[in-house]
Parts: structure tokens; C-alpha cells; sequence
């Protein structure tokens, strides 16, 4: 599967548009990690268990993203954005999406 962040696939045509595509994941923090967060805001520096928890959770919502279009029977993504909104104070959601289509080379 072609995932793109442009709006087309280079030496590709789009013969059909098939709709959005998208994948979401929510996530929620952990008391543990709080806690050193907490930490490293009296220190500073990277807090890395909250760095690594975002990009595991951005590669899921990516991936169902790619399995959603693939459900739509699509050959790429284009236009692929990520998304993300808090729900509550421990919790966030993040959503991958974009437009599924069939291309022609």
C-alpha cells in the first residue's frame, strides 16, 4: 500500500477516488509515567516513555488506516494527515487519515 502525504501518487494517475480512509487509536497515560514525567519537568529534557507511547500509538492508527483502505479496495493513501485531540486529562485519541484510491501507472 502507497501512503502519501501529497495529494497524488508521483508517476501514478488516480482512476478512482473510493473515499476517506482513516484509523484511530485512544490511549491512556500511565500513573508510573506521571511520575517521571513530573520529574523530568523539575529537570527537564525529553520525557521518553511519553515519546515512545505517541509513536506506537501513531503507527497503529497508521496501519488501520492501511487495513481500512484496504477493506475499500484501494491501491493508496493520499492526502495522509494525523490528527490528535485530548479526551480527558489522562487520555488521547490519534487519528490517521486520508483519501483511499485506485491508481493507474
Amino acid at each position: 500500500m502507497i501512503v502519501s502525504t501529497t495529494n497524488e501518487v508521483p508517476g501514478a494517475e488516480t482512476a478512482e477516488v473510493l473515499g476517506i480512509a482513516r484509523g484511530n487509536t485512544i490511549r491512556a497515560r500511565h500513573l508510573g509515567r506521571d511520575i517521571m514525567a513530573g520529574l523530568k519537568g523539575v529537570v527537564g529534557g525529553e520525557v521518553e516513555s511519553y515519546t515512545k507511547l505517541m509513536a506506537e500509538s501513531r503507527e497503529q492508527a497508521i496501519a488501520r488506516m492501511i487495513e481500512h483502505a484496504e477493506a475499500l479496495g484501494a491501491d493508496a493513501i493520499v492526502g495522509m494527515r494525523i490528527a490528535t485531540s485530548v479526551l480527558m486529562t489522562t487520555a488521547a485519541e490519534i487519528l490517521a487519515y486520508g483519501t483511499a484510491v485506485k491508481i493507474r501507472r
